[in-house]
């Protein structure tokens, strides 16, 4: 278990939910239960996520959290992709953010593999340690058997 408060991601993800709110206020407002609701929760899952997965037992499960971190960024990239598209957003303001958006997004990346690589490795010790075990408790049934009675 880690303390999400202190994970890099965490803090500018939430800096990221910050701009989210503050740009989405200047949507339409006939937009505020389509894109605007879907832009926002799409920042907060990123955080949230992040956060929850630090709480798990496992790097394992914190992988699956950190995953669908990752697949909301993407998801709030293609949200801030369209607002421009529709003329919601001007290229200036969504660049400022998808900015920030990639960064979290090479961020999750780049955590979520040097998290793969330590289970691989735990994973590779811990099979070390079965095989020394199993190695050690053969030499020992060895050895009783040429005892003998």
């Amino acid at each position: 278990m880690r303390n999400f408060k202190e994970l890099k991601i965490w803090q500018k993800s939430r800096e990221l939910v910050k701009s989210v709110y503050l740009i989405t206020e200047k949507l339409p407002t006939d937009e505020r239960f389509g894109l605007i609701s879907q832009m926002r929760r799409a920042a907060v899952s990123i955080v949230s996520n992040i956060a929850e997965g630090s709480g798990k037992e496992s790097e394992k499960e914190f992988l699956r959290y950190l995953e669908t971190a990752y697949s909301s960024a993407f998801e709030l990239e293609t949200q801030f992709i369209l607002s421009e598209d529709l003329g919601f957003l001007n290229h200036k303001e969504n660049e400022i953010v998808l900015e920030l958006v990639q960064e979290i997004q090479k961020m999750i990346y780049s955590f979520s593999k040097s998290i793969k690589s330590n289970i691989k490795w735990s994973d590779l010790a811990a099979w070390s340690l079965v095989l020394v075990a199993n190695r050690m408790a053969l030499k020992t049934e060895t050895m009783v058997l040429n005892m003998g009675p």
